[in-house]
């Protein structure tokens, strides 16, 4: 019978997971011209209808066009025709392809924080969560950006050295577990935890919130 892993596996497990991300392909923004690791920045492709289409996933066949994950940067895209530029040939793009990005993103993310509810990597409410992070069972924690600061402080404070998501709303978070609304919900180590942390960084760059990481280790880059 197989063992099931123990806290050093899933701890090498994450390492891996977070190794890859860092050191994977990387791509050039069109816009900016910055080159960063692929998982960080927006890919679109052109549909064959001639219109520019989001590949969050990035597995759309075709090939890709990738922009910083900023609203700025995607309006700034949209208003000089840089998709055009970028893909050699006349494009259609909506004007409201930002917001609907963030649209995209905010569905994206609760998806995943909904499969890490039923997997059992998520739990919600002030007692349960405080008592995954005495425990050093979380990964990640997820606060409503619109809940009262001096409770996502105290919150923050027991969360040292964890990644710490800011950019949802407390009735959206409360949708994913059934409730009108939620303030604090935390994550458990995993592939899950690390997609939702990789798609709500992008989402900070279309609306107001924050995503903080812990700082890197010492003697890291």
């Amino acid at each position: 019978m197989r063992e099931a892993p123990d806290d050093t596996d899933e701890a090498r497990e994450d390492d891996g997971l977070r190794h890859e991300i860092e050191t994977g392909p990387r791509r050039r923004c069109v816009a900016t011209g910055e080159v960063q690791p692929k998982d960080e920045l927006l890919r679109f492709v052109v549909g064959p209808d001639g219109s520019v289409v989001p590949d969050l996933s990035a597995t759309l066949p075709g090939r890709g066009i990738w922009l910083s994950p900023r609203r700025d940067v995607v309006n700034t895209a949209v208003a000089k025709r840089m998709f055009a530029r970028a893909a050699r040939r006349p494009v259609t793009v909506p004007d409201d392809l930002a917001a609907r990005i963030e649209d995209l993103l905010v569905r994206r993310c609760l998806d995943t924080l909904g499969l890490a509810r039923r997997a059992g990597q998520a739990v919600c409410g002030y007692e349960k969560v405080r008592a995954e992070l005495g425990a050093g069972r979380a990964a990640l924690l997820v606060q409503a950006r619109d809940a009262a600061e001096d409770g996502r402080a105290r919150m923050r404070a027991a969360a040292t050295g964890l990644p710490v998501i800011e950019v949802f709303d407390g009735a959206e978070l409360g949708a994913v577990f059934g409730r009108e609304a939620a303030v604090h919900v935390c994550l458990s180590p995993g592939k899950l935890a690390l997609r939702l942390r990789q798609d709500a960084d992008r989402l900070a760059g279309f609306r107001a919130g924050n995503v903080t990481l812990p700082p890197p280790a010492v003697g890291c880059p």
